[in-house]
């Protein structure tokens, strides 16, 4: 069997496709450095703080540069546009939104194979209870305001699939509100009444519920949408170009990677205190509910499942989310492909 090192040195052999659309600037950054960019706190980015926290990134030669907190995948999008930061890491929406203006993007690292937005109501919501069918539970939802992240995101991505599969439109059947990343905004939007629903990444479901402010409602990851178990959701991408300028840094990245993935599975312990120092404000209570999702939804290894892309590639074309999504061979570096 091929050795995960020998795998990763073909990527600096990948073949490249030509970039069209607007004009990208190369890496601002100096050799040896990444700058890598998130939209939040999520869940799906514990890796990289993993990785971070135990050295992986310098044992492999790399300096993190700046780690900025972006909010939205658009912003982590037009970042990497910019070359001011070299990865981001958001969700595979993301990437395929970014893929519409230039067919130069890459996905380099598998975060999470599950679809990890729950949807999230009041403890004394009025709709039919979790046990009813996901039909039922979707059409509850028609009429409500409901905070989401931003548009064009993942959390509206979910929104827009469940009212489309009861043959309701989200832009007109309800309110979205944009409420950024931030889990105090969320929270405290659904505690005071702003917004009926959430439809926000882990940990928020989590969150509220240990807070007594919410519980989740519809949970793809626990498998109540059929359709999306399995699918690739979190991950980091990049561009051709800035691929390019960067191939070692990218080789090393994934190694470090791979590694804190396999510490979530091989020692949850440490892997909890972890996770505590990463969400910082949340209670015991959320980071237990939190470890046995954690194990099922990160792989244990970056390198990117085609089947896994596959199921969230016929989500966003059957929801309408996007008209064409990326050939998996074109967008997967070689290297980093399973």
């Amino acid at each position: 069997m091929t050795s995960r090192r020998t795998v990763l040195r073909g990527l600096l052999a990948a073949p490249a496709l030509v970039a069209v659309g607007c004009a990208q600037r190369m890496s601002t950054t100096p050799a040896g450095v990444l700058n890598v960019g998130q939209i939040s706190n999520s869940v799906a980015f514990l890796p990289l703080f993993i990785a971070e926290k135990k050295g992986y990134f310098s044992d492999e030669g790399i300096t993190l540069g700046e780690r900025p907190r972006l909010g939205t995948g658009a912003k982590v999008a037009a970042a990497l546009k910019s070359g001011s930061i070299d990865v981001g890491a958001g969700v595979i929406t993301d990437a395929f939104n970014l893929a519409k203006i230039d067919d130069g993007t890459r996905i380099v690292s598998s975060l999470v194979t599950e679809y990890y937005v729950d949807i999230v109501v009041p403890p004394g919501f009025d709709g039919p209870g979790a046990d009813a069918s996901l039909s039922r539970r979707a059409k509850a939802l028609v009429g409500r305001t409901i905070g989401i992240t931003g548009p064009a995101s993942g959390t509206e991505a979910l929104v827009k699939y469940l009212f489309g599969s009861v043959g309701r439109n989200a832009a007109t059947d309800s309110t979205l509100v944009n409420l950024g990343s931030a889990a105090t905004s969320a929270i405290g939007a659904l505690k005071s009444g702003r917004v009926d629903v959430l439809a926000f990444f882990q940990p928020i479901a989590q969150q509220a519920e240990a807070a007594g402010v919410g519980r989740t409602y519809i949970s793809p990851a626990r498998g109540d949408v059929p359709s999306l178990r399995g699918a690739l959701h979190g991950v980091t991408f990049s561009t051709r170009r800035l691929l390019d300028r960067k191939k070692k840094e990218i080789v090393g990245f994934q190694r470090a990677m791979g590694r804190a993935l396999t510490d979530v599975h091989e020692s949850p312990g440490e892997t909890r205190a972890l996770l505590g120092e990463y969400l910082k404000s949340s209670k015991p209570k959320t980071l237990d509910a939190l470890m046995p999702i954690l194990v099922k939804e990160l792989p244990r290894s970056p390198a990117v499942d085609e089947k896994a892309y596959r199921t969230a590639a016929r989500f966003h074309l059957d929801s309408g989310l996007v008209r064409k999504v990326p050939v998996y061979a074109d967008v997967i570096p070689e290297a980093l492909r399973k």
